[in-house]
């Protein structure tokens, strides 16, 4: 079995101030420990349900933050940004059995965290077809548009109720509950054995079953905060302006949407 695991950092136990996520901040080993961790436990969940080659996308900011030293031989590491449009994923092909979303967070306008965004925070929300544009709605799209069933994921407890109503046979381990500026977090001894167990869990079963089948049609709604970006941001080949703030991006081709993402936002 062949496992791809793409890892952000605004989802995992801890995390609390965007100031955490950032390289320069005093507590950042601290998290980019937890990150590894929780990596880790994913990595031992996967091989124990049989995985033999695992794929990690650090998909945080540099994407440069796991200890790979720390890693199990079965793991190769995608690190840094190659500008591909599939971006959290890029790396992902159809050879994958399955991929797991780890330490992913709400969308943008998500009250569960407050460090919920979608790519960058600029946008005060985003929908596709309707639904909140979360990093991990965009980018589970992207692994099933080459076949790759999406079997768990964990992070906010928003994060893992979008991932239920996407997926129904997902697993996912919720690691922390926001309100307002304050979370609550799992302790990060529990959510490693969290998430190890029920990683094991949903690869042992039928993972073609789990394949969902795209939309014939995409439409994405991107509110910016600023009017300014919007207005720059509409003349986007196929954009058109809603108001002052919004603006909008159809196309019956997914890929075509995850290149407006990766220019856009």
């Amino acid at each position: 079995m062949k496992v791809f695991i793409s890892i952000d950092m605004e989802g995992i136990t801890g995390t609390t101030l965007w100031q955490e996520c950032q390289s320069d901040h005093p507590s950042y080993q601290a998290h980019v420990n937890q990150m590894t961790n929780e990596c880790l436990a994913a990595c031992e969940g996967a091989i124990e349900a049989g995985a033999v080659e695992i794929v990690v996308r650090d998909a945080h900011n540099s994407a440069t933050n796991i200890d790979m030293s720390l890693l199990p031989k079965e793991v190769k590491i995608i690190r840094q940004w190659s500008g591909h449009p599939y971006s959290m994923v890029d790396g992902i092909d159809s050879s994958f059995d399955a991929v797991l979303f780890v330490g992913y967070h709400g969308a943008a306008g998500n009250p569960l965290n407050p460090l919920s965004h979608t790519m960058t925070g600029r946008s005060q929300k985003i929908s596709l077809n309707g639904l909140p544009a979360s990093e991990f709605l965009l980018y589970s799209y992207a692994a099933a548009l080459e076949g790759v069933p999406t079997v768990f994921a964990s992070g906010d407890e928003g994060l893992c109720a979008q991932a239920k109503e996407l997926y129904p046979n997902i697993r996912t381990v919720s690691v922390k509950s926001g309100k307002g500026g304050s979370v609550t977090h799992l302790s990060p001894n529990l959510a490693l054995d969290k998430i190890r167990n029920t990683v094991r869990v949903a690869l042992s079963g039928n993972l073609k079953n789990q394949l969902v089948e795209l939309p014939n049609h995409f439409e994405v709604n991107i509110t910016f905060k600023e009017h300014i970006d919007a207005k720059r941001r509409s003349y986007y080949p196929g954009m058109i302006q809603l108001d002052a703030n919004t603006i909008q991006y159809s196309s019956d081709d997914y890929f075509d949407v995850l290149r407006m993402i990766a220019f856009v936002l």
